[in-house]
C-alpha cells in the first residue's frame, strides 16, 4: 500500500502546517498576498492509484489541522480581521463516486470557504440541488469570488483619488460585484 500512497507524501499536517506558518510570517512581515498550495486532491481513483478511500484520510485531516492552527495563530496575534483566508480549488468534483473510487472534474459546482478579512463570518452562502450537481438560488460566480477578494485587498476609496489609473483597470474595479452576503 506504500506504493499507492507515494504521491501523497508531503501532504501531512507537518508539511502543510509549515507552509501555513510561513504564510503567517510573510503576512506579519507586510506581504499583502500569499498563496499556499495543497496538492494531491486529484482523486480520480484511476490516476496514480489515488482514490477517495486512500486520499481523504491523508489530505482531510492535514488540511483541517493546518488551517485550524493557522486561524488560531492569526487570532492569537490579532490578525484574524486583517487576513482573508480563501480555501478553494479550480473546480469541483462530480457528484457521484466512480467505479474506481474517485471523482472526476466538475465545473458546475465548487466549494469555497472564506475566513476572516473583516468579512461577516458564520454563514453558508449558496445552495445546490439535492445531488450537489448544479447550483440553485443565489449563485456565487468566480467573478463574485474575485471581487470579494479584491475588495479586501484594495481600498477603493483611496484608489478613486489616485490619478493615472488606466481606464480599463478603473472600469474593471468599478464593475466588481462582491458576494452580496459578505459585502458591507
Amino acid at each position: 500500500n506504500k506504493k499507492k500512497n507515494k504521491n501523497l507524501q508531503g501532504q501531512s499536517p507537518v508539511s502543510l502546517g509549515k507552509q501555513m506558518l510561513m504564510a503567517r510570517r510573510l503576512v506579519q512581515a507586510g506581504c499583502r498576498f500569499v498563496t499556499v498550495t495543497s496538492a494531491g486532491w486529484d482523486m480520480h481513483g484511476n490516476q496514480n492509484n489515488v482514490s477517495i478511500t486512500n486520499g481523504m484520510p491523508v489530505l482531510g485531516p492535514a488540511l483541517d489541522k493546518a488551517v485550524t492552527a493557522f486561524i488560531d495563530d492569526l487570532d492569537d496575534r490579532g490578525l484574524s480581521e486583517k487576513v482573508l483566508l480563501v480555501i478553494t480549488g479550480e473546480f469541483g468534483r462530480t457528484p457521484q463516486i466512480s467505479d474506481t473510487g474517485g471523482r472526476g472534474h466538475w465545473g458546475d459546482l465548487c466549494t469555497l470557504a472564506f475566513v476572516g478579512g473583516g468579512l461577516p463570518m458564520g454563514q453558508v452562502i449558496g445552495d445546490s440541488d439535492r445531488l450537489a450537481s448544479v447550483p440553485q438560488g443565489d449563485v456565487v460566480t468566480t467573478e463574485n469570488m474575485a471581487a470579494t477578494i479584491m475588495t479586501t485587498l484594495l481600498d477603493f476609496g483611496a484608489l478613486r483619488t489616485v490619478s493615472g489609473i488606466p481606464n480599463d483597470i478603473a472600469s474593471y474595479l468599478d464593475g466588481l460585484r462582491p458576494i452580496r452576503q459578505l459585502s458591507s
